[in-house]
């Protein structure tokens, strides 16, 4: 099997990350081929931040030499790549981008403290060796500093009245939450879901809820798209030395110019900042170049929502 080339797609992620859950999802939706990098699930990443700078949210999407972090984006790029089907139909497509947002944020951050209550810890971990889960403890808890955290009775009584809000959007028979057709909702959703239902007895929350057991094998029934191939990091970081970043633009009107130093820093966790050269800026993106020993020129790509982009001190 040959190697991939600039213009394939890597995802970089691990198997029981929820987010990469909801990537490989999409890919599948869009019936793409990608190639598979696994990365480490808590610090040090050295070969991720060879490639993004120091983001270290799993998963990442490399194409030759540009990085898009944030499932959000990913999605909008395999949008372009392929739009159809597509993640935002044009009757719900409003709709959808609000469920998938309020989704990566209340209901991921009750889905994941709901989850790693102790019986759930040991049903996600079980046949690791105990210093894995106290490595990923304190990992998350590093990533998560200064967040409120819900204790495991404030987080059973807000995800069962959330499992019942969403049972109740597919009550009327529809196949999907918004309707006939699958959307970014439909992923966005699945997949904090998806990480409760690997927690053992932790996932007879589910049980007054079967409508909402179907559509979640309607959605695993979509699949991962066509694996093409496995690489390692420094393959990964190699391609990415070997290819030519793509063109971006910083529009006018954004309160930065093009060539401006930056950082851009997630607002809500893992808040490490990406510092770089400003080369592409609008209301959806922001993209910055880096110069990395390993890796060479890269861009590197997120969303402007919860994302803070700052001129760089100095």
């Amino acid at each position: 099997m040959s190697g991939p080339g600039s213009d394939d797609l890597i995802l970089h992620h691990y198997g029981s990350s929820p987010f990469a859950e909801k990537a490989r999802l999409m890919l599948g939706f869009k019936g793409l081929a990608w190639h598979s990098v696994t990365v480490p699930m808590v610090q040090p990443k050295p070969d991720v931040a060879a490639l993004t700078g120091g983001y270290r949210r799993t998963p990442f999407l490399q194409i030759g030499a540009d990085i898009h972090c944030d499932t959000a984006l990913i999605a909008e790029l395999l949008e372009e790549l392929r739009p159809t089907p597509s993640l935002f139909p044009a009757a719900v497509a409003g709709q959808a981008r609000v469920l998938a947002q309020w989704a990566g944020l209340d209901l991921f951050w009750t889905a994941l403290p709901y989850a790693m209550q102790p019986a759930g810890a040991a049903a996600l971990f079980a046949g690791a060796p105990p210093e894995m889960l106290q490595d990923f403890v304190a990992d998350r808890r590093a990533m998560t500093e200064g967040m409120p955290r819900l204790s495991g009775a404030d987080a059973t009584a807000a995800l069962s009245q959330y499992l019942a809000w969403l049972a109740a959007m597919l009550d009327d028979g529809r196949p999907w939450l918004l309707g006939g057709e699958a959307s970014i909702a439909d992923f966005s959703v699945y997949h904090p879901l998806w990480f409760v239902t690997r927690t053992g007895p932790l996932a007879e929350i589910f049980a007054p809820h079967p409508v909402l057991r179907e559509w979640m094998a309607r959605v695993a029934a979509v699949g991962h798209g066509e694996r093409a191939g496995k690489l390692d990091g420094a393959q990964a970081i190699a391609l990415a030395r070997a290819s030519t970043p793509k063109p971006a633009v910083v529009e006018a009107g954004q309160g930065f110019e093009a060539g401006d130093a930056v950082t851009v820093t997630p607002s809500d966790y893992a808040r490490d900042a990406v510092a770089g050269t400003l080369v592409g800026l609008n209301a959806r993106s922001v993209t910055v170049a880096r110069d990395d020993d390993r890796a060479g020129r890269v861009h590197v790509h997120f969303p402007r929502i919860r994302y803070i982009v700052k001129k760089a001190a100095g």
